[in-house]
C-alpha cells in the first residue's frame, strides 16, 4: 500500500467532502486521515488534506490522477498530490552560524528527516568540517554585491537536483532573479518573531524595546524581503535580567526547533499556501 496524501483548495460549497469521499471510495482507496477548514461556509475558501491509502496493483497512479482531474475540474479545485514512496531531495544553504545545520544534519542522520540531502552550500567555509563529517558534499560559493549574479547562477547550476532549499541561517538575500529561475519551495528560518524585527540584529532590537517574549519565524521565501507565508514560529519569555546574548541564545534554540518543525510540515504535505497565508494541517 502506498500512503497519499491529496492537498485540495476550491471555493466552498455543500457537498465537497461527500464528492471527495466518493472518488477515494469509488477508487479502491481507504481514507485514513482527513482534515478540513473553511474561510466561511457562504462563499467562502475550502481547504482538505486527505491521506489515504492506494493500492498500485489494483489503481496505478495515472488512472488515479485522472480521475481526480475531472473531479477537480466540477469543483474548481487547484490540488497537489504526493507519494509516499517519494524522498525529497532539500538542499541547504548556510552562512557561518552552524545551529542550524548542525540540527539538521543530526536529525537528517537519527532518521527523523526523511529526505535526501545532496549538498550544503555556504558563501563561507567555516561549516566544511561539519557537513563532510556527515558524507555530504560541500560547496564554497563566495558572494560579494560585486559577484552576487555570478554567484547566484553558480548556486543555481548546483541545485537543479533538488526538491526545495532551506536557507538554515544564510545570511544573503536571494535576488528576485535568483526565485524566478528555481520555481521551487524555500524555506527561511528567521530569528525573530516577524513580522516585528524585520533586517540585521533583531534580539538587540528586541532588546532595546524591552520585549516580554523574543521568537523565530520559518516561512516561505518570496520577492519581499521576510514577507513570505508563515509556517511556523516558536516564542520564549525575557526575564529583565536578560541580556543580548541570553536572548541570542534562547534565540538559537527557537530558530532550530521552529525550523524544524517547519521542515516537517512541509515534508509531510500538511501546508496549503493561500494568498500570504499557510494553512498548516496537523
Amino acid at each position: 500500500m502506498t500512503q497519499t496524501v491529496l492537498l485540495i483548495q476550491c471555493p466552498d460549497k455543500k457537498g465537497i467532502v461527500a464528492r471527495v469521499s466518493d472518488f477515494i471510495f469509488r477508487s479502491e482507496c481507504n481514507i485514513l486521515t482527513s482534515d478540513q477548514h473553511t474561510t466561511d461556509p457562504e462563499g467562502g475558501r475550502f481547504f482538505m488534506r486527505l491521506l489515504f491509502s492506494l493500492d498500485e496493483e489494483r489503481v496505478n497512479r495515472e488512472t488515479l490522477e485522472k480521475g481526480w482531474r475531472e473531479v477537480a475540474e466540477e469543483l474548481q479545485a487547484t490540488w497537489e498530490i504526493h507519494y509516499s514512496t517519494e524522498t525529497p531531495r532539500m538542499g541547504i544553504l548556510v552562512s557561518k552560524q552552524d545551529h542550524c545545520l548542525f540540527d539538521l544534519l543530526y536529525r537528517h542522520r537519527s532518521g527523523e528527516l526523511r529526505v535526501t540531502i545532496p549538498k550544503v552550500i555556504s558563501n563561507h567555509e567555516d561549516c566544511r568540517e561539519l557537513v563532510e563529517r556527515y558524507d555530504i558534499p560541500f560547496h564554497y560559493v563566495p558572494v560579494t554585491p560585486e559577484t552576487k549574479l555570478r554567484a547566484e547562477q553558480g548556486i543555481l547550476d548546483l541545485v537543479q537536483d533538488t526538491d526545495f532549499l532551506v536557507l538554515a541561517r544564510y545570511m544573503r538575500i536571494l535576488s528576485d532573479g535568483f526565485l524566478a529561475a528555481y520555481k521551487r519551495d524555500i524555506i527561511n528560518i528567521h530569528h525573530s518573531f516577524l513580522p516585528s524585527f524585520k533586517g540585521a540584529d533583531p534580539y538587540r532590537q528586541a532588546y532595546e524595546r524591552g520585549v516580554k517574549i523574543i521568537g523565530a519565524t520559518a516561512h516561505y521565501v518570496t520577492p519581499a524581503l521576510d514577507e513570505g507565508p508563515i509556517i511556523e514560529q516558536m516564542v520564549e519569555r525575557v526575564y529583565y535580567k536578560d541580556t543580548v546574548e541570553d536572548l541570542k541564545r534562547k534565540g538559537r534554540n527557537l530558530e532550530k526547533l521552529a525550523l524544524a518543525n517547519a521542515i516537517h510540515a512541509h515534508l509531510d504535505h500538511r501546508i496549503i499556501r493561500h494568498a500570504q497565508r499557510t494553512i498548516v494541517f496537523q
